[in-house]
């Protein structure tokens, strides 16, 4: 998919401030924060399911971007390198709280998907995605709400793109399933 010029606009922005951060321009990492913050939080938001958690997991990135700017080499990367960050700083969160994931359900176990398609409303796929497990609610969140590329997701992730295909297989089903078993379908 190419990206749009608003898009293509936004990424040149980045870099530059990226840059400028990266000279010790205190305004610019404020500019970069401003323009990251929603899809920061609502990333954390989504991938933790508590509003408090989400709130320490934001201010765990934030100052986990603060310290590893200057590392940035490439810095046409910020967005997946951005990510990379949080799924980071959510990996060793979960690691803290000893929270153990839920138990993945057989591949027999989950049906497959039907030809025709359902259709779910917003409030709907945010229930079902705080059902999943952090894996999969982190992939899908990545891919579909950060609207991060394949590539993007796997560099952000440190998996392999063929990883990143087959989770979010994985995870579609799950989520189908979730909305379907709790009558969220419409």
């Amino acid at each position: 998919m190419r990206p749009d010029g608003r898009e293509q606009a936004g990424a040149i922005a980045d870099e530059l401030l990226v840059v400028r951060c990266q000279l010790g321009e205190r305004d610019a990492f404020d500019a970069l924060v401003r323009r990251w913050a929603g899809p920061v939080s609502g990333y954390a938001r989504r991938v933790t399911g508590d509003a408090d958690a989400a709130a320490e997991l934001t201010q765990d990135i934030w100052l986990r971007v603060v310290r590893g700017i200057g590392r940035i080499e490439d810095t046409s990367r910020f967005r997946s390198w951005l990510f990379g960050v949080a799924h980071r700083a959510f990996a060793d969160q979960l690691r803290r709280k000893y929270r153990a994931a839920m138990p993945l359900p057989a591949e027999d176990d989950i049906a497959e998907a039907d030809d025709g398609e359902a259709t779910f409303d917003g409030a709907a796929v945010e229930r079902g995605l705080a059902r999943l497990a952090p894996v999969e609610r982190e992939i899908l969140t990545l891919f579909y709400l950060e609207e991060l590329a394949i590539d993007e997701v796997a560099t952000a992730l440190s998996i392999p793109t063929g990883t990143v295909k087959s989770r979010l297989y994985r995870a579609r089903k799950q989520l189908r399933r979730a909305l379907e078993l709790h009558g969220d379908a419409q």
